[in-house]
């Protein structure tokens, strides 16, 4: 099993995809910042003082690391990143499922996105199973690292 996981071309296609995945969502919610700030609002989680702020910086942080993830600089750190915050969205998708909250998750584009929902939080967990398998079995395969 180690020997399929550590497998090069598998490795670069999974940092590939969730790279690919990370820059398009950061930049939807560039796109429309105020629209995302909505979408972090129905979570009802954060003070809504803070609500701009996660809506400005928090795309920027998606698209950089997917970016650096793409090129692979900085590959197991920008992994951790990513990783980190999926696990943070599945919290707070799974939260607010048991809050009974029928939201939109604010993940890709702001109008008309997907509802929190075990199907999304299923999504979530396969991106979470990215990230670890890029972090612990990198390969400088088209890397910048190289």
């Amino acid at each position: 099993m180690k020997d399929i996981l550590r497998n090069k071309y598998l490795l670069l296609v999974s940092r590939i995809i969730l790279a690919l995945i990370f820059v398009f969502a950061g930049i939807e919610k560039i796109s429309n910042p105020e629209q995302f700030a909505v979408s972090i609002s129905n979570y009802r989680i954060f003070p809504v003082i803070s609500l701009n702020i996660i809506a400005i910086t928090l795309p920027w942080l998606e698209v950089i690391t997917g970016v650096l993830l793409l090129f692979g600089v900085a590959v197991k750190e920008n992994s951790a990143v990513i990783g980190t915050l999926m696990i943070l969205f599945t919290v707070f998708v799974f939260t607010a499922m048991l809050r009974g909250l029928d939201i939109d998750c604010g993940c890709f584009a702001t109008s008309d996105g997907q509802k929190v929902g075990l199907i999304k939080i299923l999504e979530n967990i396969g991106l979470i199973l990215l990230s670890i398998h890029v972090y612990f079995f990198h390969h400088k395969l088209f890397s910048i690292e190289n």
